[in-house]
């Protein structure tokens, strides 16, 4: 087990204050599927600048998805960290700030954010806690590029890595809903939750209005070793953009992976659709032709391909969304609900 304390050495003592700020970076990070990465905290390697469109890569420096892993027993942690997007739909939190979980009892409970409120952010992240030693995942922004993060702890206090998993991770590929739009907080987009559900890790490569399977991003996919690829695309993809690259899209992983389990997700009815003909229209025309396609391949005898089907993904109840499409924290937890059980059955079947 690789558990390194790190040396207070290397920290940076705060003046007047038994405040030691350390350098995130040199603990675990969760979420990144390339090392080459222009910063520690952003999604798509150095070599992808030029290659894929200039928004995909601009959406692949946000920190969506990745998480820095560590344990200390400190009675109480601040931290330090860049960036103040903001989005007029979406809370400041979940656009700019940090989301603390706590292992309690065997399992993830939240414990404090990060409020963004300026360019460079310092916040008390907790305090006055029982001095023991505890695990924590500190999610990061899903719509802000962040260049630097740095954890305090008072001394005599010590602050470890965490032990990288040794899992495959599962990889999400999709749209802003997967990106994290718009949760409340990074902790809730619904890669965070099955990650915790799973315990297991998770690459976000959500990109805001361009998740299209443009054959490019495809590429970087399969450089990538997944347990699982979800492709959850259908909320960025109409009829006729579908049938020219979803088909080869998933050609490509399969030939690359030939047993990496690949799932696809239907496009979630839209909660203004029940009046809106063009929406209900766009809705049953790309879930029909993505299923038309997912039928074709298994007719070939393309093996390990998964199909979710919109049984109420979101709900019935037009309360999930705050646009008729992105999602609340209600629809990410309703989401990661019907998710949960056909992943789980994956990697068990599997064997991985």
């Amino acid at each position: 087990m690789d558990i390194t304390k790190l040396d207070k050495n290397m920290a940076i003592k705060e003046p007047g204050k038994n405040l030691y700020w350390y350098d995130a970076s040199k603990l675990t990070i969760e979420g990144e599927g390339w090392e080459d990465t222009e910063s520690a905290y952003s999604r798509l390697p150095v070599k992808a600048k030029g290659i894929v469109r200039e928004p995909v890569w601009d959406l692949g420096k946000c920190s969506a998805g990745i998480s820095i892993h560590f344990s200390t027993d400190s009675s109480s942690l601040s931290v330090k960290w860049d960036g103040l997007n903001s989005m007029d739909h979406m809370t400041a939190v979940g656009v700019s700030g940090l989301d603390l979980y706590v292992r309690n009892g065997g399992q993830w409970k939240w414990l404090a954010v990060g409020r963004p409120t300026k360019k460079m952010n310092e916040s008390q992240l907790f305090a006055d806690l029982p001095s023991e030693t505890r695990d924590f995942i500190l999610y990061l922004p899903l719509y802000n590029p962040i260049g630097r993060i740095e954890l305090g702890i008072p001394d005599p206090f010590k602050l470890q890595t965490a032990p990288p998993r040794e899992k495959m991770p599962i990889v999400f590929y999709g749209t802003s809903i997967t990106q994290g739009g718009c949760a409340s907080r990074p902790g809730m987009c619904y890669t965070a939750i099955l990650g915790r559900w799973l315990d297991n890790p998770v690459i976000n490569l959500g990109f805001s209005g361009n998740g299209i399977m443009e054959p490019e991003v495809i590429d970087l996919l399969c450089e990538l070793e997944p347990a699982i690829y979800v492709l959850d695309n259908m909320p960025n993809m109409e009829e006729k953009t579908i049938n020219e690259r979803e088909e080869s899209a998933i050609r490509k992983l399969r030939n690359a992976r030939p047993k990496t389990p690949i799932v696809l997700i239907d496009n979630m009815l839209y909660c203004d659709a029940f009046l809106k003909k063009d929406r209900m229209n766009r809705y049953f025309s790309s879930n029909k032709a993505q299923y038309a396609i997912f039928e074709k391949l298994i007719r070939e005898g393309m093996k390990n391909l998964h199909y979710i089907r919109d049984d109420s993904l979101i709900g019935a109840d037009g309360e999930s969304t705050v646009d008729g499409t992105h999602f609340t924290d209600l629809g990410y937890m309703r989401f990661s609900e019907k998710l949960i059980k056909p992943l789980k059955k994956i990697l068990e079947d599997s064997g991985i």
